[in-house]
């Protein structure tokens, strides 16, 4: 779907597993029948432009709340305001939620976010007052996202464009991975942090890093977070 459709597209979860849709035309749709070999078309109602706004609700976790700029936040809660319209993830998958809820039970300190995305752990920590603040993704648009998210959120995040598989990673006393589990792995001989979230990655998936050792794991419908202690 993203090669198909890098603007972007939805997920949405269901009792009957995980929905793929995205606006298209007719060429497009001709492309998800060539790829998939079949899907579902419907035509879209005059006020989509508003309507798409439905699937992207705010979330809680903690004192932390996560939503897009069109909803109000609780009043006694440390609001992340994310543009759904940048893609990248707006904090309402189960690993974010995750993150967030393992970042906001640790204590202050410099913190690096590994494949920062929208950038929504980074702007979380700076907002819950871990400083410095890094972010580091090697998608320049991603790069992008989050500097504008930052921004709009008023808070400083060191963002840079970066290849944690060849460029050499700081030495924090945190860092944040919200990738899939083969990535984790792939980084583990290289983190010099002394503590280390990560997710991305589901409840069957036990990835060990070279050096720590496994203080917590939390479990959200079927993914996992886990906190790492460097030993």
């Amino acid at each position: 779907m993203l090669e198909l459709f890098p603007e972007g597209f939805e997920e949405i979860e269901g009792p009957g597993g995980l929905e793929i849709a995205t606006y298209t035309n007719a060429a497009g749709e001709e492309r998800v029948w060539q790829a998939f070999g079949g899907g579902v078309s419907a035509d879209v109602e005059d006020d989509w432009e508003d309507r798409w706004r439905q699937f992207h609700r705010p979330v809680r976790v903690g004192r932390l709340w996560i939503g897009p700029p069109w909803e109000e936040p609780d009043g006694d809660a440390i609001a992340v305001v994310i543009d759904p319209g940048r893609a990248f993830g707006t904090g309402g998958h189960p690993t974010t939620r995750l993150c967030l809820e393992l970042l906001e039970a640790e204590g202050r300190g410099c913190v690096l976010d590994i494949g920062c995305g929208s950038g929504v752990l980074s702007i979380a920590a700076a907002k819950l007052g871990f400083a410095p603040v890094l972010a580091f993704d090697f998608d320049p648009q991603a790069v992008e996202a989050s500097e504008r998210n930052a921004a709009d959120n008023g808070v400083s995040v060191d963002i840079r464009q970066a290849d944690l598989r060849e460029d050499e990673p700081p030495e924090t006393d945190l860092a944040l991975a919200n990738i899939a589990a083969e990535a984790v792995l792939a980084l583990s001989s290289r983190l010099r942090s002394a503590r280390v979230i990560t997710s991305g990655y589901l409840v069957s998936d036990d990835p060990k890093l070279d050096g720590y050792r496994v203080e917590r794991r939390i479990e959200d419908g079927g993914w996992a977070a886990d906190l790492h202690v460097r030993q």
